[in-house]
């Protein structure tokens, strides 16, 4: 089983990566649940303030406009096993989500030096969140 509803949001080269990784996730039996694609300022600003201003822990470092969501060239999955959504990072699934991602030519923030998000795949074309302010569009 994989949610794929969210990938209409994603800019066409995105959404044929994050296809990519899909359809090595049904190779290798791994079931999927998109969590995020696309969200606006506003949601962006929201996620923000968790774990700094509202209830919560910090899941992002990005504001509104500094996030590749704001883009619609990020993803954010999770894993599902036995029916349930595997959130432990230390689980050996996510290396193996990270290895088909990269195979899929996204980029994984599992592997940033600072504040990694194993959840979090996406497919910039090489542009920055400069570029993409700038209007440069990924191809």
């Amino acid at each position: 089983m994989i949610n794929s509803r969210n990938l209409f949001d994603l800019v066409p080269a995105a959404k044929l990566k994050v296809e990519r990784l899909m359809g090595l996730c049904v190779a290798n039996n791994i079931d999927l649940l998109v969590t995020s694609t696309y969200r606006d300022t506003e949601s962006q600003n929201a996620l923000y303030a968790q774990g700094r201003t509202t209830p919560g822990k910090i899941v992002t470092n990005a504001k509104g406009g500094e996030s590749f969501h704001n883009y619609k060239c990020a993803v954010d999955i999770v894993p599902i096993v036995n029916g349930k959504p595997v959130w432990d990072g230390s689980d050996p699934i996510w290396a193996r989500l990270g290895e088909l991602g990269k195979d899929a030519g996204l980029d994984w923030a599992g592997e940033w030096k600072t504040f990694k998000e194993l959840a979090h795949f996406q497919y910039t074309g090489g542009l920055t969140i400069e570029d993409l302010k700038d209007g440069k569009q990924i191809k």
